[in-house]
This record gives C-alpha cells, sequence and structure tokens, in this order.
C-alpha cells in the first residue's frame, strides 16, 4: 500500500462500506443458483429461515430481526402468500397487526432448504475459523450501528 493509500480517506480501497457491499452482493449472488429451483429470492430465504424459527409472529417482528422496513417487507409477503408458502392474518385485539403463519408448503420449504448452507460454503470455500471470526465481527459491527440509529 502506498502513503498515498494509507492516508486519502476518500480512496476507494480505504472504505470499510465498500468491502461489506462487495461482499454482500457476491454472497447473495452465490445464493442464486440454489434458490432458484425452488422459487425462492434471497429475502424470501431470509423470511422463510425467520418463519421457521419464530412462526406464527408478527411483520414487525420479521422486520427486525431481517433488517427490512415494512414497505420493504409487505410486498415480499404478499408475493410468499400468493406462492402459497405463508398466510397473512390480522390480530384480533389489533387490526393494526398482521401475523404471518406458515402454510404446509412454506413448511416444506425447510426440508428442501436444509442442503444450503452447506452447499455455500462448499462453493465459497472460505477457511471455517475465519468464517465464523468474521461473521462474529460483522454481528459486532451490526449491533454497534442499531445502537447508532436508535439513539438518533
Amino acid at each position: 500500500m502506498s502513503t498515498r493509500e494509507s492516508v486519502d480517506p476518500q480512496l476507494l480501497e480505504n472504505q470499510l462500506c465498500f468491502p461489506l457491499y462487495a461482499a454482500a452482493r457476491l454472497v447473495t449472488r452465490l445464493y442464486q443458483p440454489l434458490l432458484e429451483p425452488l422459487g425462492l429470492t434471497y429475502p424470501q430465504y431470509i423470511v422463510l429461515m425467520i418463519l421457521w424459527a419464530d412462526a406464527p409472529c408478527s411483520v414487525s417482528h420479521i422486520g427486525e430481526r431481517a433488517k427490512l422496513a415494512s414497505n420493504t417487507l409487505t410486498p415480499l409477503l404478499k408475493r410468499m402468500a400468493e406462492q402459497g408458502w405463508v398466510r397473512r392474518e390480522r390480530a384480533q385485539d389489533d387490526e393494526r397487526v398482521v401475523h404471518i403463519h406458515l402454510t404446509e408448503s412454506g413448511l416444506a420449504l425447510k426440508a428442501q432448504c436444509a442442503c444450503i448452507p452447506q452447499q455455500l460454503l462448499a462453493k465459497i470455500g472460505y477457511p471455517m475459523d475465519e468464517g465464523r471470526a468474521l461473521k462474529g465481527s460483522l454481528d459486532r459491527l451490526v449491533q454497534h450501528l442499531l445502537a447508532l440509529d436508535a439513539a438518533g
């Protein structure tokens, strides 16, 4: 690294955001051929993983876990309902709250998706210990950013 690169904060090479952005896009792209045969997009897969663990749950719960705004999540959930993977139901005690339930078809996708994490890791070929360390660092960064966001 040249002296210029080590001190110039406006160089792309010195930005934290760019390798995060690039890695996210590249990893998401690796999911496509694994999810496509099931008719799933990556955001739908994220929502399904949340539902497999937490269903039934509110749309706001899914949004919090997936870090997605309701204006992104609502059309996504509508498409998933049209596919027959989820059922949307208004809460009886508060009509503003919508609960998402998995259908049998949505539950069946869990078994069909069971091999995806291992297939993705094999495809990436990244050392497992480095991957765990990186995930831990990214989890801490996300928590820091969420706290910063909450502080306003």
